[in-house]
């Protein structure tokens, strides 16, 4: 029986949620539009009345530390968002072929219908693309093999630069009573930094979990379902 568990990083409400740079800018910012405003404050009174609202709500976010407007869209401190997708099944399939199987990472889309595709490149790296709902670009990065123990260990992470920073690690264990394989996997992912990548969190993160639960769950039935030398697609 498969079990699936999610994890997701919470931040209480009002916390720190702008990073140094941005809080020096916002002060900037702030003081620049402020002095702009008490200047001008009786040739132009209206256009300086805002200055001086939006200079003081930029001093209060770079002195305080915390923007509303990434609060609303799910950014709650300076650290990433997380997500973490942890499953643990069996298949009725002998641990090295089960390996041998996941090994071959373009075989991944067979199950997981979220990617469009995974190319190996050589044999620790590959080009993966992942499908977004329709009318939203896809999305791809490049990832590398970075622990690999034949029949027990298989760990993958994206290289440096990637859109979205995601990494993985499946272990292959022989079940009890050596029928089938125990089969644990942990994918996580962490969206771009900054406010713009929270909010995407903010937007994708339920998606992402369901796509993610429904692979990992499509992967027990394909192997279950799945011969030697025959193909399954899981639809």
């Amino acid at each position: 029986m498969a079990t699936t568990a999610l994890q997701e990083t919470d931040q209480p409400t009002g916390s720190i949620n702008l990073t140094w740079p941005e809080r020096y800018i916002s002060i900037a910012a702030g003081i620049k539009l402020s002095f702009s405003g008490f200047k001008n404050l009786f040739k132009k009174p209206l256009g300086s009345i805002i200055k001086l609202g939006a200079g003081g709500y930029l001093l209060n976010r770079g002195i305080t530390g915390h923007c509303e407007l990434y609060s609303q869209i799910g950014k709650h401190s300076t650290g990433p968002v997380n997500i973490n997708i942890r499953s643990r099944f069996t298949v009725n399939k002998a641990r090295m072929e089960v390996y041998n199987f996941w090994r071959k990472l373009d075989n991944l889309p067979l199950f997981m219908n979220h990617l469009q595709s995974v190319e190996m490149i050589d044999e620790e790296r590959s080009h993966w693309v992942l499908k977004l709902p329709t009318g939203v670009a896809n999305v791809s990065w490049d990832a590398e093999i970075v622990h690999d123990v034949p029949g027990e260990t298989i760990g993958w992470s994206s290289l440096p630069g990637s859109i979205i920073d995601n990494a993985g690690k499946v272990r292959f264990r022989d079940s009890f009573h050596d029928h089938g394989t125990l089969v644990d996997i942990v994918i996580s992912y962490q969206p771009p930094a900054g406010g713009f990548g929270a909010g995407l969190a903010h937007i994708l993160n339920p998606l992402f979990k369901k796509m993610l639960v429904e692979d990992v769950q499509n992967f027990k039935q394909y192997m279950d379902l799945a011969d030697m030398g025959e193909v399954v697609i899981i639809v």
